[in-house]
């Protein structure tokens, strides 16, 4: 069983959601970064979303292009990202890791060496936002042979007949895109999760995360009562961002982003048993 799977079915026996923190490899810098991932299994991460740096992030709002830009400028690189796992992976075995982004750096880096390279690292799953169900041949035998499960991003206009599609060839978890539009803008509200998850389930049999627009504690625990995972990414990076002086970190930025995943694991584990006791 990957790490993915096991970590779900453990929450799953505890009646537990699960929350998934984000964070841009090297933002602002790497010591930074792989501080705040370091700390995350320990703040309350269940699993962790990295985001590759990219010059193009087509699906990514003002917040976190900010944040791959400062990766970038800081020496972000594929194989510099993978470095940053192959590093966590000395201290813990357990967390999974899922790697965030577009197709055009896989393939200048080479999809196969990539998928070798990953595995190798210890990366467990990949989010690649710009890769249509179409072409999924350019990465799906290479991702299988390396056992690296392939997340696919369902969104609100995703129709039925294209569900079944979207989810052909998926592992993992699926990752439902909650609004339209770019990251960090806007958030979905309880009726519109409510009534868009059931139509997913009655699909599939893989856990449910909810992204794009869950912010706050309270939000996170929503998510989770209507899902099993909650991705926050455009919060964390707001608090980061603000803690900056002249793009240079502080010296407790990292403690200040892992006091946040704190806050939102609470609400997150806390979420249904509230409901239950209700």
């Amino acid at each position: 069983m990957s790490r993915i799977s096991s970590r779900f079915a453990q929450l799953r026996a505890a009646n537990r959601g699960a929350l998934i923190p984000f964070l841009e490899a090297f933002d602002p810098d790497r010591e930074t970064s792989s501080a705040i991932l370091r700390g995350m299994p320990a703040a309350g991460a269940d699993l962790i979303e990295i985001g590759m740096p990219f010059t193009d992030p087509m699906a990514d709002g003002p917040t976190i292009q900010a944040a791959g830009r400062r990766g970038l400028a800081a020496g972000a690189t594929v194989a510099g990202t993978l470095a940053m796992v192959r590093d966590f992976r000395t201290a813990d075995d357990e967390t999974p890791v899922v790697l965030m982004g577009y197709l055009n750096p896989l393939l200048a880096y080479g999809v196969s060496r990539f998928c070798a390279d990953a595995q190798a690292a210890g990366v467990d799953g990949l989010i690649v936002v710009d890769l249509p169900s179409e072409e999924a041949d350019l990465l799906l035998p290479d991702a299988t042979k390396h056992e690296l499960d392939i997340i696919r991003l369902v969104a609100p206009t995703t129709s039925d007949a294209r569900l079944q599609q979207v989810l052909a060839g998926s592992s993992g978890f699926v990752y439902y895109v909650s609004i339209t539009g770019i990251t960090g803008t806007r958030s979905a509200s309880a009726d519109d999760l409510a009534a868009a998850i059931p139509r997913i389930r009655r699909a599939t049999n893989l856990p449910i995360a909810i992204g794009f627009g869950v912010k706050t504690p309270a939000q996170a625990a929503g998510a989770v009562r209507v899902a099993d995972a909650a991705v926050v990414a455009s919060a964390l990076i707001e608090t980061l961002a603000a803690d900056l002086t002249d793009g240079r970190a502080a010296l407790g930025t990292a403690a200040k982003i892992l006091h946040q995943i704190s806050a939102l694991s609470h609400a997150v584990r806390a979420a249904r048993q509230e409901s239950v006791a209700a």
